[in-house]
């Protein structure tokens, strides 16, 4: 039997530490994607090897240094902080149907189903490592799991957080014990289609290749699970509160996840490619608990500018647009299609790759700024929630009409 739906204790005014949240989750997933973009191959030099982090050991050059740096501070880390956000957001809508006495999942479903359908879109018209499909079918999972007991939640995030790791460490381990294979270039026929295919081909490229475009969700999804169910338990535990005991628990998380997180991260760096999925997949899920701690103490306890803040919390209350806009941009200044400056710039370094990433991420915030001054909700925010809003039935009366003049 379902626990009865009762909502913790919690705050009904908005958050604006999740918001700043968001918006750092988002601008740090194109840290990592804004590679993809920039790489020969684009989407498929990924799955071929093709986003190989320089050696600094053997070659220490400025450039090989700052892209190294660069993108293991991002690489899973925003992604699985954006992950356990989209977990708060669940239990946050949970507990909003509680406190107005409606059912749950109620009407969640189609919630899910029209993530699922922005996801697909999203993956077949723009980007093919999306996230959005793998949340929907994640969210329908937890969203159950939210109406049973605490026993069962708990049981399901470490059963979920314990299988995932076991996967880890098989495919580390065998990638380890192997031979080292030949590294090979990206596939000359994906090369020409980023870089001088119509938009048409690349669509039908991603329909072809779909089931192996898609194997990250699946392979990742009981980290899913695990961290929507962790996001879960930091928002009843008020991690996010502006609370003593709030500030208490992001300190920890920043202490814990940073402490412990960061030695293995470059460990697993140093390693070499055969602990590229332990330090995307179990490590960098550690090391993002910590950057959420950290971003919540400094806002507790440092006098942040106000202008940082509020890009950050405006990118991240029109998350799921900014989202989209990123990856949209990329591929019109990177591929072919566009002004195809991947190509351009090939082989002149990381320096302006980096510099893709900060002119993307200033047009977002000044967009998002501009926008939010005039609407309430983002673009992609106001459709959703135009397409869920309950229809009245057309069996119900309609309301009379006012008679007689003024």
């Amino acid at each position: 039997m379902p626990e009865t739906l009762l909502a913790p204790p919690v705050t009904t005014t908005r958050l604006p530490l999740l918001d700043v949240l968001r918006g750092a989750a988002i601008l740090g997933t194109l840290m990592t994607n804004v590679w993809i973009f920039a790489s020969p191959g684009s989407e498929w030099g990924v799955l071929q090897g093709g986003l190989g982090t320089p050696d600094v050991l053997t070659d220490p050059t400025p450039a090989h240094l700052a892209e190294a740096l660069f993108r293991f501070l991002a690489d899973g880390k925003f992604l699985a902080l954006l992950t356990v956000l989209f977990g708060v957001g669940l239990a946050i809508q949970y507990d909003s149907a509680a406190r107005r006495g409606a059912p749950w999942p109620g009407r969640y479903g189609r919630r899910a189903a029209f993530l699922f359908l922005e996801g697909t879109l999203h993956f077949l018209l723009i980007f093919a490592w999306d996230v959005l499909m793998g949340y929907a079918v994640t969210a329908l999972l937890v969203a159950w799991l939210l109406a049973r007991s605490e026993k069962v939640r708990r049981r399901a995030m470490w059963v979920a957080g314990c299988t995932h790791l076991a996967l880890v460490a098989l495919v580390t381990v065998a990638a380890a014990a192997g031979p080292e294979g030949t590294p090979k270039g990206p596939d000359p026929d994906a090369v020409a289609l980023y870089a001088d295919g119509t938009w048409a081909e690349q669509i039908a490229f991603r329909l072809q290749h779909a089931a192996i475009l898609r194997v990250e969700p699946v392979f990742s999804f009981g980290l899913l699970v695990f961290l929507f169910l962790l996001g879960v338990r930091l928002h009843r535990a008020g991690a996010f509160a502006p609370t003593a005991g709030g500030r208490r628990i992001r300190g920890r998380m920043a202490a814990w996840g940073l402490g412990l997180g960061m030695p293995a991260g470059i460990a697993a760096v140093l390693g070499g490619e055969a602990f590229f999925v332990l330090g995307r997949y179990a490590i960098a899920p550690l090391i993002a608990v910590g950057y959420m701690g950290l971003i919540g103490v400094a806002l507790d306890r440092l006098r942040v500018p106000a202008v940082v803040t509020g890009a950050l919390g405006s990118v991240g209350r029109t998350a799921l647009s900014c989202y989209v806009a990123q990856n949209l941009l990329c591929v019109l200044l990177c591929y072919g299609l566009g002004l195809g400056l991947a190509g351009r710039l090939a082989g002149t370094g990381p320096w302006w790759v980096m510099g893709l990433w900060a002119g993307v991420s200033l047009t977002l915030v000044a967009g998002c700024a501009l926008w939010l001054r005039r609407f309430e909700r983002g673009p992609l925010e106001a459709v959703q929630q135009w397409a869920l809003r309950p229809r009245p039935s057309r069996s119900s009366p309609s309301r009379p009409g006012r008679t007689g003049g003024r």
